[in-house]
């Protein structure tokens, strides 16, 4: 049972009204979870910065590379949401989420996205060093801002108890 409640279309402010229509027009429907946020918009458009990042983070390490990243930090985090919404995305395309084959660069993405849910001031100096073999300093703090706010939308999900989106059921870990 969700923490906070949904808000009524109706109800929504001019402005959050706005938000809620673009998100169904550019992904073709809206998650419990930008739902919830748009209880106050400020605090939805910051989550919806993980857009930009994303696409950034594609640029540098591609979308499969993306995907393992994001999905090993949801994971990490006991995230349902986005840990299934990250499954359905390697499924869909074609890869065992539990079965992972990585190259060298999605395997590294893995151990600093599982570092940084650990206990980031425990991301060891070797695995740094190894990031810094592998990117510059523009890629690493962009890597760890995408980190951050993928960190910060497992939280409102676990915090708030969003609800898992029904077209995600089929695709939740068993």
């Amino acid at each position: 049972m969700p923490r906070i409640s949904i808000p009524d279309y109706k109800a929504l402010s001019p402005e959050a009204k706005a938000e809620y229509d673009n998100q169904v027009k550019t992904h073709g429907r809206i998650t419990n979870m930008k739902k919830t946020l748009l209880h106050d918009v400020p605090s939805f458009r910051v989550l919806m910065e993980w857009y930009p990042l994303r696409d950034e983070v594609v640029k540098v390490v591609g979308e499969f590379a993306l995907n393992v990243f994001a999905y090993a930090i949801s994971y990490g985090n006991d995230c349902l949401v986005c840990s299934t919404f990250f499954r359905k995305i390697l499924r869909d395309n074609g890869k065992d989420p539990d079965a992972l084959d990585l190259d060298e660069t999605s395997a590294l993405l893995m151990e600093y996205a599982t570092a940084c849910v650990a206990k980031p001031v425990t991301v060891s100096d070797a695995l740094f060093e190894r990031l810094r073999k592998r990117f510059g300093e523009k890629e690493i703090v962009l890597l760890t801002a995408f980190a951050g706010i993928m960190i910060a939308t497992n939280l409102i999900n676990n915090a708030l108890d969003v609800d898992l989106d029904d077209y995600l059921t089929s695709y939740a870990k068993k």
